[in-house]
């Protein structure tokens, strides 16, 4: 890890499938370890990931951006912002669907940067609001959001992880303040 290379965030590209997969799963393991079973976590698979990523990408309309970030040449984290989803239909507003670190790279501004970069991205689409669902179990994550200015609106929803009750808490931060 290199913190004196300068942080860029940019585009995704087909040829980052992989690597972001990998983030993902890492990030999955690193973030949810003790709130969702421990063999689930540990049977996530990149390889797999990725080839659901390569064919999404493949198929991509422009309404789902995907940033990464990278230092000294490295690709260390990835976002990924879109249409806000209520259940299966998509609405007017914008959501934050992931925001993933390699490990190593939580606390040294990579996710703040994409988070920016995401809400910036946003607002030049003319969102006037972005959502975001948190595991409501994970502290850190939500520490992370609320300092990025989002605020949780009261709306809860159910997730369940191999039988394991792993509810979500929605966040919104209001772009025109």
């Amino acid at each position: 890890m290199d913190d004196d290379q300068p942080l860029q965030i940019r585009p995704m590209t087909l040829a980052d499938c992989d690597r972001v997969s990998e983030i993902r799963v890492l990030g999955w393991q690193f973030a949810y370890r003790g709130l969702m079973p421990q063999p689930y976590l540990d049977t996530l698979s990149a390889k797999a990931d990725a080839e659901r990523r390569r064919a999404r990408f493949a198929q991509g309309d422009d309404s789902v951006v995907n940033l990464v970030a990278t230092r000294g040449g490295e690709l260390v984290g990835w976002a990924a912002i879109g249409p806000y989803r209520d259940g299966e239909l998509r609405s007017g507003e914008a959501e934050l669907y992931a925001v993933y670190l390699d490990p190593q790279y939580v606390n040294t501004g990579v996710g703040r940067a994409l988070v920016q970069e995401s809400l910036r991205q946003c607002a030049a689409r003319g969102h006037d609001r972005v959502y975001l669902w948190v595991v409501r179990g994970n502290a850190r994550a939500r520490r992370f959001y609320e300092r990025a200015g989002f605020r949780t609106d009261g709306t809860e929803e159910p997730y369940e992880v191999e039988g394991v009750a792993v509810p979500e808490v929605r966040y919104v931060k209001d772009l025109r303040d």
